[in-house]
């Protein structure tokens, strides 16, 4: 398994905790850490995915409330919810890095293994709707005509939460 998702995964597991647990969720990340320690790229990427999705939360609850007209967000199971939320914090963040259809579908296999086949199915056309709304291209051939578009510059998921931009030297294809 790819570090990066290794790290949705971690994030997914981080942000269902926080969903149960009242501690800060800084306490819950070195908890988390401390118990099961993982590399520094696949903490730095997890640890970005939690900020941002977590500061983002009612942002992205209401892009879920669109995209789900038959579901109310807070009736879907916590694990469900958490991988939309991961998820559509990506298409907004890293779509000048990542296809949608690749951040997409990492969604769907990770709700394969910790929510099942249905949940996946759920999720792919949540997600599909989310990807519309947001005006994002459907194929990996499409995402240069969508990124020329886009003013923002490539960049990384820092652990803040935010977008590290492109540094001088970084290569094509070089993942964080």
């Amino acid at each position: 398994m790819g570090k990066r998702r290794t790290a949705r995964e971690r994030a997914l597991q981080i942000l269902y905790e926080a969903e149960f647990n009242d501690a800060p969720l800084e306490d819950i990340l070195r908890a988390q850490w401390a118990e099961t320690p993982a590399d520094e790229d696949v903490r730095t990427y997890a640890e970005g995915l939690v900020r941002g999705t977590a500061a983002r939360r009612d942002e992205l609850d209401g892009i879920l409330r669109g995209a789900s007209a038959n579901w109310r967000v807070a009736r879907m199971t916590a694990v469900d919810r958490c991988i939309l939320r991961l998820a559509v914090f990506e298409l907004l963040e890293q779509t000048t890095r990542l296809a949608p259809a690749i951040i997409i579908n990492e969604a769907i296999e990770i709700a394969k293994r910790f929510s099942g086949e249905e949940a996946a199915l759920f999720i792919n056309g949540v997600l599909d709707a989310v990807r519309r709304s947001l005006g994002l291209p459907e194929s990996p051939r499409k995402v240069k005509d969508h990124e020329s578009r886009t003013e923002e510059k490539p960049g990384r998921i820092r652990a803040s939460g935010g977008i590290e931009k492109k540094r001088p030297g970084d290569r094509p294809g070089r993942k964080p």
